[in-house]
């Protein structure tokens, strides 16, 4: 399999500058640090950890990506953009989706624990002052149709999709803030009153909320 890399004191161009600049500051701050730390993947490095190939699908997604397969187009071909998010190269796009096939269970526990850091970490939210005012939360949910064989993917309301299969996704929103404070997938049959209560208890949980709070 191939790789993309990059030498030092070379220049590139990126058409996705604004993005670059972002990465500049992700640098700055460690904001993927958490993940790095505590998401162990037990797959063997060859040219990259299993963390960097994490940090690959991180990069694609915010390069604008509806899937894995958009990496090499997006990410590995645009070298300034790596070396903006510290890249030196980039991983194969059946690479990175062979680490996130490899996730157990404790992976994903692990990593929902990361994010909750990282927010605790940069959100404006969570260091709200609660005292002088309530706090406004929205919860919502949307359909994400799927094929047949993806996790959790039944059949389900769609909006103008009949007789489609797929995950609905839960999100609580800061709206004020516009920070997604936590989300989850549910099965596609799903409604929002079934799935208030875990949503509503995995913000509290990344939010902090004690009695007084609540």
């Amino acid at each position: 399999m191939g790789e993309s890399s990059m030498m030092l004191g070379t220049r590139w161009f990126s058409g996705r500058a604004g993005l670059a600049a972002l990465g500049a500051r992700l640098r700055r701050v460690a904001v993927f640090g958490p993940i790095r730390q505590r998401v162990r993947i037990a797959r063997k490095r060859v040219k990259y950890a299993p963390s960097e190939k994490l940090y690959d699908a991180f990069l694609t997604i915010l390069a604008g990506a509806h899937g894995l397969v958009e990496i090499n187009a997006r990410l590995r071909s645009d070298r300034a953009l790596q070396h903006a998010f510290g890249r030196a190269g980039c991983a194969e796009q059946s690479v990175v989706q062979e680490t996130l096939d490899a996730c157990t269970t404790e992976n994903v526990a692990r990593l929902e624990a990361a994010l909750e850091t990282i927010y605790r970490q940069h959100s404006r939210g969570y260091r709200r002052d609660y005292a002088g005012r309530w706090r406004v939360l929205d919860v919502g949910m949307s359909g994400l149709p799927r094929g047949p064989k993806a996790a959790l993917a039944t059949q389900g309301y769609f909006a103008k999709q009949r007789n489609r299969r797929g995950r609905q996704l839960g999100r609580v929103v800061a709206g004020r803030y516009a920070e997604i404070v936590a989300d989850r997938l549910f099965h596609g049959k799903t409604r929002l009153r079934a799935a208030l209560p875990p949503l509503v208890l995995a913000a509290e949980q990344t939010l902090g909320l004690d009695e007084a709070k609540r």
